[in-house]
């Protein structure tokens, strides 16, 4: 009885381990699955304003398809060096496109902590989306998504190049993908 109430007080921790409230609640079985190699999918949803920003309208350019929220404490971690990273090569050229783009998809629930949060770090692209869905986002399950952060490297033909890039990897890829 002893090994049965321990072993419901251990479970009920890991479960309101903060580091387990940025893994999807959704059954892996209903989430699709993109692959490098893949295309992108075409995401629209509407950022802040609520204009509807499309991924589809950033082809021809490298992008960053990030998802994050601003509750998660690695996405905004990593924050940072995507910033940066946008800033060196938003203007570079690549052997499959010209300019690099982050298209930020949100997993967040309510839209002022999720502004506050892009305003608050700095990212200064214009493609913040979200549907304020958390984790029923459509983006989210359309992509397979059931850890954040989650990146996916899109090339400007539409094709998925890399995924969960993070720190100095994201930039390798770029450094990688640039004309000579």
């Amino acid at each position: 009885m002893k090994y049965l109430a321990a072993l419901g007080i251990a479970a009920l921790v890991f479960a309101a381990t903060p580091s387990n409230r940025m893994t999807s609640p959704a059954p892996m079985e209903q989430l699709a699955t993109i692959n490098v190699g893949d295309m992108a999918p075409d995401l629209a949803f509407p950022d802040p304003s609520g204009k509807t920003r499309k991924l589809s309208d950033l082809r021809g350019k490298v992008v960053l398809l990030d998802f994050w929220a601003a509750w998660c404490g690695p996405c905004r971690m990593e924050n940072p060096n995507v910033v940066r990273v946008y800033s060196q090569y938003k203007d570079a050229k690549f052997t499959s496109g010209k300019g690099f783009e982050v298209y930020s998809l949100s997993l967040d629930n309510t839209k002022d902590r999720w502004v506050e949060a892009i305003a608050k770090d700095g990212l200064v692209w214009p493609n913040h989306v979200s549907d304020l869905k958390g984790w029923r986002s459509e983006g989210a399950a359309l992509y397979g998504v059931n850890s954040i952060p989650a990146t996916y490297l899109i090339d400007g033909k539409g094709k998925v190049v890399a995924k969960n890039l993070r720190g100095a990897a994201l930039e390798n890829a770029l450094k990688a993908m640039q004309a000579k």
